[in-house]
């Protein structure tokens, strides 16, 4: 098994004895989806900010496919590249020049640079902007910028930190499209995000870290299977009955036509079908009430 990022008893501790992290232990296997997840101060930037050699580590060790980030801190960094939270490109350089100046900096050859840029900027909708100065993009084209840049010199392991924040429904959902086609083909992803639902879609792992250490680390199916149900809004076209329960749920009517269902976890959506039709209720629509990882990232760190 190869090992995008291993990282081993990793400690971060500020002056005065405050501890960022301690003794994390995480392993990313190379062409995973893998969601790192934490409430504000957990640790998380400090984590991936030492994994991409910004932050001094006190104690441990971290490597990138295999290269040290101490002792082979070259190798380890052309591996890897990150998009930040926060804009920090020129905002008064072209689109293309940013992307330009990013595979030189990596050493590519100009006529490389410049069919990788073209393939981005084309990809991630940025193509008839090139010319344009980035101050005059929008809040998602900036972020989908900041995505093509991290790929020109076409990482093995990209960290996304926060990809997704401030930008509309449908942006939302095109980068998603966009992150499971590279993933799928070969490259390893690291996400950070607010939006549960947006890890519950892309990721196939999962790793909580709180107060500075990992308190969950296992796939997502595992992850969300721990809930002890799940609560879905049924919407049936006749007038329901005053009262209906099963054996393995319990509901309570909202009003003529809608029932709130709470579902044990060891049944399935198709029980509950099965057991309502028994009971003459016809079914035209069914959602969940409540985000499913939330619940459980709430009621894991509470």
């Amino acid at each position: 098994m190869t090992l995008a990022l291993d990282i081993n008893r990793l400690c971060k501790t500020y002056k005065g004895g405050m501890e960022a992290i301690r003794d994390v232990d995480l392993q990313v296997k190379d062409g995973d989806f893998f969601a790192l997840l934490g409430e504000n101060g957990a640790g998380k930037s400090t984590t991936l900010g030492i994994v991409c050699s910004l932050v001094n580590k006190t104690s441990g060790s971290v490597s990138i496919f295999g290269y040290d980030i101490t002792t082979q801190a070259s190798l380890a960094k052309r591996q890897i590249s990150i998009v930040p939270q926060e804009f920090n490109f020129n905002n008064f350089e072209r689109v293309k020049d940013i992307l330009y100046q990013q595979g030189g900096y990596y050493g590519l050859p100009p006529s490389l640079v410049k069919e990788r840029a073209t393939k981005y900027m084309k990809k991630l909708g940025l193509w008839d902007k090139r010319k344009e100065q980035s101050r005059t993009l929008s809040g998602g084209m900036k972020r989908r910028l900041m995505i093509a840049r991290a790929l020109v010199h076409e990482p093995r392991l990209l960290i996304l930190d926060e990809p997704t924040a401030g930008v509309d429904i449908e942006i939302r959902h095109s980068m998603w499209e966009f992150l499971t086609e590279i993933n799928k083909q070969g490259t390893t992803i690291i996400l950070t995000t607010h939006y549960l639902e947006e890890a519950e879609q892309l990721c196939r792992n999962v790793a909580i870290i709180h107060k500075g250490s990992i308190i969950q680390n296992t796939s997502m199916r595992n992850l969300l299977h721990q809930l002890k149900g799940q609560t879905y809004i049924v919407e049936s076209s006749h007038t329901l009955p005053n009262e209906v329960n099963g054996d393995f749920y319990k509901s309570h009517r909202i009003d003529d036509n809608f029932l709130e269902v709470h579902l044990n976890t060891d049944y399935k959506l198709n029980d509950l079908f099965k057991d309502l039709d028994s009971k003459g209720i016809d079914i035209s629509s069914i959602d969940l009430k409540d985000n499913r990882l939330e619940k459980t990232f709430i009621e894991l760190t509470k």
